[in-house]
């Protein structure tokens, strides 16, 4: 599976933007899914992950802020970020699981393709 991220942009602080990652080359159906930043100077984070099933991960810094959901008619996966904080400009990469299954895993270690990535910029 090949991720391609869309959605990313200029936004004032406080505002939203939605980001979107489908895949290229089969379905995300059965397959977990994640959203990886980095910041320059910074080391990736993970930022949010959904299960095939629909659990889902959120790092402390953008619980309550930000929401991944997924939609399987579209094969989409998305990120809706609000409140945004200047904090949060980052490169965003869309990372697709190595595995297929693992309704319970939510290891960061297990996505191994990722997409080209889309810039998100938070002016503040």
């Amino acid at each position: 599976v090949h991720p391609v991220e869309s959605g990313g942009g200029l936004v004032q602080a406080g505002g939203s933007l939605s980001l979107s990652c489908t895949a290229s080359g089969r379905s995300f159906r059965n397959i977990n899914v994640g959203w990886f930043r980095q910041a320059p100077g910074k080391e990736r984070e993970y930022v949010a992950a959904i299960t095939w099933t629909g659990r889902t991960y959120y790092v402390d810094s953008v619980k309550g802020r930000f929401t991944i959901s997924r939609d399987y008619t579209e094969n989409t996966v998305s990120l809706q970020m609000n409140n945004l904080k200047p904090e949060d400009t980052a490169v965003y990469y869309c990372a697709a699981s190595s595995y297929t299954g693992g309704s319970g895993n939510l290891s960061p270690s297990q996505f191994g393709s990722y997409g080209q990535g889309t810039q998100v910029t938070v002016s503040s």
